[in-house]
């Protein structure tokens, strides 16, 4: 165990938080102390697994004296309002992607953070992938020179998997760019530097009982001369998944008998079952998901540099050199998304910032609402929220 642990509250014991459960319970860089969330029956279930207080509000489990780190794991459209709480009671901050659904908001929230003197760190995304972390790595390096492309693309059934009603509606932070599209978006960001200038996009809303936009293609340049190409759907028959070695997004092994099972269940319930089937995913309320044989993925990305291309996979990186071609291995830890408690780590105890602070968060959320506004205008989207890569050393 290790000596000095951060002592971490949960604001949210919704999907987001079961899908970081497995990290919680196997690093031990993190104690679970505190949660809070609406269900009692989900409070319960922290109290009786964790032994730390449950609290109804986010604002009373902040005032805790023994919390000093916060997750807010809530949906998008209450981050603004939780990082702000928790920021005041001067606790470092994990929240999940996106940091929130409106520039206006971001901004609140990197203000917030920076007037409190608290890390707030955004996560867990795809961007803290290890194979996406070693391709970054490699990339910094410079060994196989300058990145010059990355296409990224997903093709999935995410829309039509049990959905809350606001996670149909775009201004509430629904359709498939605040929850999916982010993850592209920070990856993409992350191999090109950071820094992106501009953004030409279109998207597609083509399901009137979804009522919201499904998918997406864009094409962002950045400072540094590198450009992305970046397509979505959450429409798709095809899985694209079977190019990422039949590995699911969140590192199971698919199987052909799970093909259609969304759009099978789907039809088996109305809009208020449906709801009730998305909370049945929740903490204490459903069952967890079973230990990932791979690490986690978002999709087929190839990286061109000047000397080699970098196809990124849940087992690793394959390098297609200039006369030699070999693989750079991502072993799968025990805590599946390690990556996230060793930014939060070295944040809290060490003053060190990663990539993905407030100010990261603020420039990718930028490139979601560009993309809309360029599919609605048909124009090129000028970008000026943008930030480096570099993690930034912070004196608090």
């Amino acid at each position: 165990m290790t000596s000095n642990p951060i002592r971490l509250g949960v604001a949210g014991l919704g999907r987001a938080f079961v899908l970081m459960l497995p990290t919680f319970r196997n690093d031990p860089r993190v104690k679970l102390v505190a949660a809070a969330a609406p269900r009692a029956e989900s409070r319960a279930a922290f109290e009786a697994e964790f032994g730390g207080s449950g609290y109804a509000s986010v604002e009373e489990m902040a005032a805790d004296p023994e919390v000093e780190a916060v997750y807010i794991a809530t949906p998008h459209q209450m981050h603004a309002a939780h990082v702000a709480a928790v920021a005041a009671a001067g606790k470092h901050i994990l929240v999940d992607k996106p940091l929130s659904v409106t520039m206006e908001d971001a901004d609140k929230m990197v203000e917030a953070a920076r007037s409190a003197g608290v890390y707030l760190i955004v996560g867990p995304s795809h961007s803290f992938d290890p194979p996406v972390v070693h391709a970054s790595q490699i990339i910094e390096s410079g060994q196989f020179g300058a990145v010059r492309m990355v296409q990224a693309f997903n093709y999935t059934d995410f829309l039509y998997r049990p959905r809350r009603p606001e996670e149909l509606r775009t201004e509430e932070g629904g359709g498939v760019l605040f929850s999916q599209g982010v993850h592209q978006i920070d990856i993409v960001r992350l191999l090109c530097g950071g820094r992106a200038r501009s953004v030409t996009a279109m998207t597609g809303a083509w399901d009137p009982e979804r009522p919201t936009e499904g998918a997406y293609s864009a094409l962002m340049d950045f400072e540094n001369g590198a450009f992305a190409t970046l397509t979505y759907s959450g429409y798709a028959h095809f899985d694209s998944d079977i190019w990422m070695d039949n590995v699911a997004e969140l590192g199971g092994q698919k199987h052909p008998a799970g093909y259609g099972a969304a759009r099978r269940a789907l039809r088996q319930h109305d809009p208020t079952e449906e709801a009730k089937l998305k909370s049945s995913r929740t903490y204490g309320a459903g069952t967890v998901p079973p230990p990932a044989q791979n690490n986690e993925h978002f999709g087929p990305i190839i990286v061109l540099c000047d000397h080699a291309d970098l196809r990124l996979r849940p087992g690793g990186i394959d390098i297609f050199g200039d006369t030699e071609r070999h693989v750079v291995h991502a072993p799968v830890n025990v805590a599946p998304r390690k990556t996230v408690i060793d930014a939060l780590h070295a944040a809290v105890r060490q003053n060190i910032a990663p990539p993905q602070t407030a100010a990261w968060g603020r420039a990718s959320l930028e490139v979601c609402h560009a993309i809309l506004r360029s599919a609605e205008t048909g124009e090129k989207i000028s970008l000026t929220k943008q930030c480096s890569v570099a993690p930034q050393e912070e004196t608090l």
